[in-house]
């Protein structure tokens, strides 16, 4: 028996809301089964489950706030005794689609019948993935803001046509949309001059800025790197795969800096109590800006480990999934080493500010032609400024320039990041 516990989403979070139970007493859960989705003070969380059993209570209702750590519901060991063997012949019926509760609950709020859709899990189980698939075309109405929404009442409120601006906050679950759908007319909701959750996401963002400012002794580095031989070679690469497995050139910047990371241990992990403590591997932090404000930091599991067209995939959904709501309590799990992207913006390059506890983060400025020397002779070469800022209780120069080094090299050999 365990306590499934209110989870810590980020070094700033330290409490949480419960949006929505997707489980019941009852139900068989597995390890990375969602089973809640919890508010944080950036965004609504679907939250996994990280042990098998089954629900025997829950002991926190929707809508309550509590700190992390708080116990939220109890998982058994085990699951259900099967059922007695019937010694009568039943009449034939429609096998089930094999999926696990949680998933089932998911599809059925969703609208989703789990007979049409393919799965794509072990032994062909349908997955919360494959349920969101079937979901992704259909129309999505904006999210009201100043209001928390949980990621299903905004399928379900696509589903039935609601617009979620004329409903009142400040948290909207399914039930909310589900009234709404039975009222003929919905009263226009005033919209706040400076809406709550954005100014509650900036203050979260100054609170952990100040401490890393206040407490890191911060160096910084920097090194241009040229990016002709990685481009070419990535329009080589783009034109003998299929559109899906197309690459840009930040998948290329992500799976170099994780590799770098690995090679120079010392900017990856951690500094608590007084002392650094190395990463068990490198989860890479992305920062991502939100079109409404603010700035979520989901976590790469390894990229430097997958394949490049994976690393791309995987980069695509995450940031995709972020700007919508829709990230898993496993993509906010403690990062090792941040990396900030501010190219698209056009900064040539970026003074970052390392988010605590880790001891480094990484930033890239925009791909751009320059003038650059190429032995004796000046051409126009497609330059990018990659800069360190690093923790100087933790490593000093010589260690950052070895990791900007390694970083250089691997760029250089970009058949090698393949």
């Amino acid at each position: 028996m365990a306590d499934f516990l209110m989870p810590s989403l980020g070094a700033d979070m330290d409490e949480g809301t419960i949006l929505e139970w997707l489980v019941k007493p009852g139900d068989v859960v597995h390890r990375g089964d969602v089973v809640a989705v919890v508010d944080t003070s950036k965004a609504a969380v679907d939250v996994e489950c990280f042990t098998d059993g089954t629900v025997e209570k829950i002991l926190l209702p929707v809508g309550e706030k509590v700190p992390v750590g708080t116990p939220l519901a109890i998982i058994g060991d085990g699951a259900p005794e099967p059922p007695q063997a019937v010694t009568k012949p039943e009449p034939a019926t429609k096998p089930q689609p094999l999926a696990s509760p949680p998933v089932r609950t998911f599809a059925k709020q969703a609208g989703v019948d789990l007979a049409a859709v393919h799965g794509t899990g072990r032994g062909g189980a349908i997955t919360r993935a494959d349920v969101e698939q079937v979901l992704a075309p259909r129309a999505r109405r904006p999210e009201p803001a100043g209001v928390r929404v949980s990621p299903y009442a905004k399928r379900l409120a696509g589903e039935l046509g609601v617009d979620l601006a004329t409903l009142p906050g400040p948290v909207l679950h399914a039930r909310d949309v589900h009234a709404a759908a039975r009222q003929p007319v919905q009263a226009q909701r005033p919209q706040a001059e400076r809406p709550q959750a954005e100014q509650s996401m900036r203050q979260t963002i100054a609170a952990l800025m100040s401490r890393s400012k206040r407490e890191i002794p911060h160096y910084y580095l920097s090194i241009t790197i040229d990016l002709q031989t990685a481009l070419e070679w990535l329009h080589e690469y783009n034109r003998g795969v299929g559109v899906q497995d197309r690459v840009v050139p930040t998948a290329l910047l992500i799976k170099a800096t994780a590799l770098a990371a690995a090679k120079v241990p010392a900017l990856n992990g951690h500094w608590v109590g007084g002392a650094f403590r190395p990463g068990d591997g490198v989860r890479l932090g992305l920062a991502v800006s939100l079109r409404g404000g603010g700035l979520l930091v989901p976590t790469l599991a390894d990229p430097g480990a997958l394949a490049l067209n994976e690393v791309m995939r995987t980069l695509s959904d995450v940031v995709a999934r972020a700007r919508t709501g829709r990230l898993r309590s496993s993509e906010l799990a403690p990062a090792t080493l941040t990396v900030t992207n501010l190219g698209d913006l056009g900064a040539e390059s970026v003074q970052g500010v390392i988010y605590p506890p880790q001891v480094a983060l990484v930033g890239f400025g925009a791909i751009s032609k320059r003038p650059w020397a190429v032995g004796d002779l000046l051409g126009v070469r497609p330059l990018v400024t990659a800069t360190l800022a690093a923790d100087h209780r933790a490593s000093d120069g010589a260690i950052g320039a070895r990791f900007l080094d390694a970083l250089d090299k691997l760029l250089q050999r970009p058949e090698g990041l393949r």
